[in-house]
């Protein structure tokens, strides 16, 4: 179930939180731990023993790298057989087929022939938030190794770690020793409850009014046959602020709900759109994920400790894993070098010939080569990205469709909410910031926020959650 449902809201949220505050203070991880296990189970329960079994992998590991006497050996060993587990099922449910794809490709183009792909390949199912729960399970592995965190107390403190349903598909991907105190004692509150709530509200109307809105439009330019410059420019800015309400509107939420529980889950998103380069971006963006490749993959394999060509490589490298993580095709991959390639040239730029763009360069140039990665990452392949890079450029389409199709977009509706989520976007700040310090009034506006919300959703057809699929 995704949160923006209304069994979610109106069913299992007031269930789990009834259960949750019904029994003893000791065994609420535990009830946490049981609840999660059906939120993520609705999809498939067949992926809750895969994902149990993941847990166990690690939760044993962490025991043996822990252990009071353990050899150096014993404690690589025991890392490297949860990370090459973890790995092994990310592997396998999410690249299996792509490799296989890739292969057989290279394969005819070299002369080899056509390579038949296993049958059981394209049955798999990809499970939701595997990228997220098996990234965040093996962290807990590679901290304890590092010294960076303490073996979890008990099975359960470390089930309900890799399972609360509150960031369990989605994000934000939090550490071990993040929540490892929080796991065993936190603090309950009317305060913090309203305070979550609260948060949940904006988050839950950051998704409905704001993110499905652009969603529909970004599909209508993205979906056309032949989109025109202004409808491609204007798709392209949809999606921009699709892909960011949906999955800022989900930290939120994911944020408001913890703290209804007496957790605190790091902020996520920080105005990301107002940077003015895509190095200030990528710390604004997506910021459990950007600081866990940074932490897990840049600095293990030299970060900018090993020169210059060794600094610009290794960028280069962990965006094209970046772009790997989101999806197992060739357009996140260019997504991703792209990305990479723009973060060598800035830190060339500044290292080397030591330019300092104004603000406003600065901020335009990293918008469009935010919105050009889009393109990549919004395309389900090489070619359709390349046929709307086209429409961007001036390639007119088909006369007749292409006027009903800018007649149907540019609606003084549409315009309406697409200037407004550009403003909240680029110039307000962050539901984080605006909520740091809760008032009556705020509290107020979340709770007519919700209800208007409610009912718009009722109306809508259009609500996915984007980083679901990742």
């Amino acid at each position: 179930m995704v949160f923006s449902s209304h069994i979610f809201l109106f069913w299992f949220l007031p269930l789990a939180l009834l259960l949750y505050y019904a029994v003893p203070v000791r065994a609420r991880t535990l009830v946490l731990t049981l609840v999660s296990y059906v939120f993520y189970g609705w999809w498939n329960p067949w992926f809750t023993l895969l994902m149990l079994f993941s847990t166990a992998i690690d939760y044993f590991c962490g025991a043996a790298i822990a252990r009071e006497g353990a050899t150096p050996r014993q404690r690589k060993v025991a890392l490297v057989a949860s990370v090459l587990s973890n790995l092994a099922l990310l592997g396998f449910f999410k690249y299996a087929l792509f490799v296989s794809e890739t292969f057989g490709k290279v394969a005819t183009i070299f002369g080899f022939g056509e390579v038949p792909l296993p049958a059981f390949l394209s049955h798999i199912v990809l499970p939701v938030g595997i990228s997220f729960y098996t990234f965040q399970s093996m962290s807990y592995a590679i901290d304890l190794y590092r010294g960076h965190a303490v073996r979890a107390r008990n099975f359960t403190d470390f089930a309900c770690y890799v399972s609360m349903f509150p960031q369990l598909v989605a994000g934000p991907i939090v550490r071990y020793g993040t929540v490892a105190e929080q796991l065993h004692e936190r603090t309950h509150s009317l305060e913090g409850f309203v305070a979550g709530l609260t948060r949940f509200n904006y988050g839950f109307a950051k998704k409905i009014l704001l993110a499905n809105p652009m969603g529909r439009l970004a599909d209508l330019a993205f979906e056309a046959g032949a989109p025109g410059p202004e409808v491609a420019w204007a798709g392209v800015l949809a999606y921009a602020l699709q892909i960011y309400f949906d999955f800022s509107a989900y930290s939120d939420m994911a944020l408001g709900l913890g703290r209804m529980m007496g957790f605190r889950f790091p902020e996520n998103f920080n105005s990301p759109y107002q940077s003015t380069s895509l190095t200030e971006f990528w710390r604004r963006w997506h910021i459990s994920l950007s600081t866990f490749l940074r932490d897990y993959l840049y600095i293990p394999i030299g970060g900018n400790r090993m020169g210059s060509v060794r600094t610009y490589l290794n960028l280069l490298l962990v965006m094209l894993i970046g772009g790997l993580w989101h999806g197992a095709q060739w357009t996140f991959v260019i997504w991703g070098g792209l990305h990479g390639l723009v973060l060598a040239l800035e830190r060339f730029g500044k290292n080397v010939l030591k330019i300092s763009p104004p603000r406003p360069v600065g901020w335009t140039a990293t918008t469009l080569v935010v919105l050009a990665g889009w393109v990549f990452f919004r395309s389900p392949d090489l070619a359709t990205a390349l046929d709307y890079f086209s429409a961007l450029a001036g390639r007119e389409g088909e006369a007749a469709s292409s006027s009903v199709l800018a007649a149907v977009f540019f609606t003084p509706v549409n315009l309406g909410q697409l200037a407004g989520c550009a403003a909240v976007a680029w110039f307000l700040p962050n539901s984080g910031r605006w909520l740091h310090t809760l008032t009556g009034a705020k509290v107020a506006l979340g709770l007519v926020l919700i209800c208007v919300s409610v009912r718009v959703m009722a109306l809508q057809g259009f609500n996915p959650f984007l980083y679901f699929q990742f």
